[in-house]
Formats: structure tokens, C-alpha cells, sequence
């Protein structure tokens, strides 16, 4: 439960600027109801404190909201922050169908949609996924255009009142993305996603997916951009996804912002009966990251699998709190999060599993291992179990410790350098993670990116 305080003082996200945000908006009124209902929790909500269990973790003190204020669009043609998956744009289809990497454009994915400081810059579908009926693209304009697919499930899979980010994301959010998948429909090649922030910038954009029954598709989404110190961006965003019956949806959420900006987001994924979903998450960037994820299973027979990558340096302060509710019976989850740390950085995982009553028949697992590479570094990792029924299966672990030096030495004694050590150590370390995630350009990424960051043990 969120503890009331007092509204932060002089911010400028009030009712006047989201009148404003209206009147230039071509999103339909019923959304703009949502937003003014938003608003006016936001005005009675303050900062979260360390009284409250998601933030207790958290150190906000540096936080000021009066800094932050939308920017004017960017020029037309301005260039985009590089994500680690807009790199390899070619890359993203080779793993999809056998399509010779070399003869792949970037046209050749399902669908395109950036926005830079929550302006929206590119929003591309192919043609021929629109003639089956597939809606992918900016909010504004298709939650008019497709009420009946997006009206029942927007702001309504994640709880946008629970603290003052998740009410100001929903009050003020820009540039956002919606998916719908048509029952029966297989979309093989992935849908891109990428926010971005210039230094200093603001982006307050939500993503939406849903997938009718038996539906199959892969999303990608990213982040990139924003300063390197001080204040150099701020990121409140949301995710929710609706995955219908026996459907099929994997999802990424690689967040790689630059070392100054701070990120907010609440995630949320609905499993209907028989649906799967495998959701990747990556988190490497931000001065401070606190992120709620959250899977619901709804649904008899639905199935969850979580893979988490993070890896901290600096002083980073990562905070994740995952929940992974089980409502029906004879559902699956299993959740694997894997984080490495350097420097003075600080990585902090609080995991439920949750087993309702009438959830007989659970299987549910979650594991996090934290390795640290300096002796400054810091881990927190708190399992947790809720069951109420009485024939199930749950299991959970943590497990924290530095990198074992005689590895190290038997790896320098074979001719490796200090350097080339640790990352050799921490790639057989992220193995595990990475061997459950089926979209090989993600896995790559991930990888890559992990291995320049990687210094010698301190």
C-alpha cells in the first residue's frame, strides 16, 4: 500500500498542460477521460517513500519533478539514438523463417514504430500483415480507429493509481504504441519498438500488445539515448499485454539508456487460458532504474517463462520487483533473473509468486544469482511465496557471491589477459539466461553488450 504525503512541489504536470496534451491529440474522448481521472489521483499523490516495500530500496532524494517539462518535436530527418537491436536492424530477421540476413532491409519487419523525446518518428506496418487484419502503430491514431480491440484492455491490465509515477505516466503519456493480433493470425517476422531520449529529454511513452486466440507474434521493444551524468533523461513508461487463448507472444524489453537518466516503468502481462508467453527482459542502463513486472495467469493451462539479464557499473542502482500471480489452476511459471555487478553499482530484486486459492495444480519457480565482480558492489535479492492452495508446486532461491579468483588464475595461466578473464567468466555465468532465449539477434545483443562493459575483478 502506497503511503499518502504531500504532493511534490511545483511540478509541472498539472491539469492545465494535459488540457493542452488533449487538444493536440487525435485520440478518442473516452481515453481522454482516463487521462483527466489520472491526473486528479496524481494531485493527491506524492513521491513514494521508504515506507512503502516496493521503494524501500530506493533512493529518490535526487529526484526533482519540477525539472522535467516535454521538448517541441525534433527536426524532420533528426537522427535517432543507436539501440542495441537498431544496430542490427538486418540481424533482427535472421532468425525468423531462414531469411538470408544479407537480403534483409529493415522494411522486412513486421512493423517499425520509434519516437524520440516522446514525439513519434517512424510508424510502419507491412502492408500485407494490415490486409490480414494486424494493427500495429501510434495510439493517438489507432484507439480511434480500433476501439473494439483496444478500449477493454488500455490503462486497465496495470494499476495506474498504486504510487505517483504510475499516475503521472498515465496522466501524460506520449508517443505510445498499440499491437492487436487477429485470432489465428501468425506473424513470424517482429515488430520493433524503440523509445529514445536526447540529453535531458522526456519520454512518457506506453506500449500495448494483444493477441486474440491462437494468435502468434514476437515483439521487440528498446530503449536508447538520453546524458550520461547528471540529470540526462527521464523515462515513465508502461507496458501491458494481453495474450488470448492458446496465443503465443515473445516479448523483449531491453532497457539501455545512457548513465544519467532516471526510468520508471510499470509492466504487466495477462495469460489467458492455454497461452504462452516468453518475456526477455535486459537492463544495463540508467542512473536509476525501479520497474514493477508483473504476470497474471487467468487462464486454465497458461504458461509464463521470465528471463532476466542485468548488469550494473558506476554507480547504478537497478530496483525490479516481479509478481507472478497465478489465478487458475494448472498453470505454469518459471522465472530466471541473472544479474552482474561492478564498481559501486547496486542491484536489488524482490520476487513474489503468488497462488490464489482456486489455482490448484501451480507450478511455479523463480530463481535470481547476482554476481559481483568489485568488493564495493551490493546485491539484494528477496524471494517470496503467497499460497493459498494446498496442492502445488513452488520453489524459489537467490543466490549472491564474487567471482571465484582461482578461475580467474587458471584462465590467465592459459594465456588470457585480466580483462579477458572476467568476461570469459561472466559469459559462463549469463549462459544459463541465455540459453532460454529463443530470439538469437536478442541473445547476441545481450551479449555483446555485456562483454564491452566487462572490466577486470576488483
Amino acid at each position: 500500500m502506497t503511503t499518502a504525503v504531500a504532493p511534490p512541489a511545483s511540478t509541472p504536470f498539472t491539469r492545465d498542460l494535459l488540457e493542452l496534451m488533449i487538444r493536440g491529440s487525435a485520440a478518442p474522448d473516452w481515453s481522454s477521460d482516463l487521462r483527466r481521472e489520472a491526473v486528479a489521483r496524481l494531485a493527491a499523490l506524492g513521491l513514494p517513500n521508504r515506507r512503502d516495500e516496493n521503494w524501500m530500496r530506493t533512493d529518490l532524494r535526487l529526484f526533482k519533478p519540477a525539472g522535467w517539462s516535454f521538448r517541441p518535436a525534433p527536426a524532420a530527418g533528426a537522427a535517432l539514438p543507436v539501440g542495441l537491436l537498431t544496430a542490427g536492424s538486418t540481424a533482427l530477421a535472421e532468425d525468423f523463417d531462414g531469411i538470408p540476413a544479407e537480403a534483409v532491409a529493415p522494411a522486412a519487419l513486421a512493423g517499425r514504430f520509434a519516437a524520440l523525446d516522446g514525439h513519434v518518428v517512424v510508424d510502419e506496418i507491412a502492408p500485407e500483415l494490415a490486409a490480414q487484419g494486424v494493427v500495429f502503430g501510434s495510439a493517438d491514431r489507432l484507439l480511434a480507429e480500433r476501439p473494439d480491440a483496444f478500449r477493454p484492455h488500455w490503462f486497465s491490465v496495470i494499476d495506474s493509481g498504486c504510487d505517483w509515477f504510475a499516475a503521472l505516466h498515465a496522466a501524460f503519456h506520449r508517443a505510445s504504441a498499440v499491437l492487436y493480433v487477429p485470432p489465428r493470425v501468425r506473424v513470424t517476422t517482429p515488430f520493433h519498438v524503440l523509445s529514445a531520449l536526447s540529453d535531458g529529454g522526456l519520454d512518457t511513452g506506453h506500449v500495448l500488445v494483444v493477441l486474440g486466440e491462437g494468435a502468434e507474434a514476437t515483439v521487440l521493444t528498446e530503449t536508447a539515448g538520453g546524458g550520461a551524468s547528471g540529470n540526462g533523461g527521464l523515462h515513465c513508461g508502461g507496458t501491458e499485454i494481453v495474450v488470448g487463448q492458446s496465443a503465443f507472444l515473445r516479448m523483449v524489453n531491453l532497457q539501455n539508456w545512457n548513465t544519467g537518466v532516471w526510468h520508471f516503468a510499470r509492466q504487466k502481462a495477462v495469460v489467458h487460458a492455454g497461452g504462452r508467453l516468453q518475456w526477455t527482459l535486459g537492463a544495463l542502463g540508467s542512473r536509476l532504474s525501479q520497474v514493477a513486472q508483473d504476470v497474471a495467469l487467468v487462464g486454465r493451462n497458461a504458461d509464463a517463462q521470465v528471463n532476466g539479464v542485468m548488469f550494473t557499473e558506476g554507480r547504478q542502482q537497478l530496483v525490479y520487483n516481479t509478481l507472478q500471480h497465478h489465478e487458475a489452476p494448472a498453470c505454469k511459471s518459471d522465472l530466471l533473473y541473472k544479474g552482474a555487478l561492478q564498481d559501486r553499482s547496486r542491484l536489488v530484486w524482490r520476487g513474489m509468486i503468488k497462488v490464489d486459492k482456486a489455482a490448484q495444480k501451480t507450478d511455479g519457480y523463480q530463481r535470481n544469482d547476482n554476481l559481483m565482480l568489485s568488493k564495493e558492489s551490493r546485491a539484494d535479492s528477496i524471494p517470496g511465496l503467497e499460497i493459498e492452495a494446498d496442492d502445488v508446486r513452488c520453489t524459489h532461491g537467490a543466490t549472491s557471491g564474487r567471482v571465484d579468483t582461482d578461475q580467474i588464475f587458471y584462465a590467465q595461466a592459459r594465456g588470457l589477459t585480466a580483462d579477458e578473464a572476467a568476461r570469459l567468466v561472466v559469459a559462463g555465468f549469463f549462459q544459463q539466461v541465455f540459453d532460454r532465449i529463443t530470439i538469437a539477434p536478442v541473445r547476441e545483443a545481450l551479449a555483446r553488450a555485456i562483454g564491452q562493459r566487462i572490466r577486470r575483478i576488483s
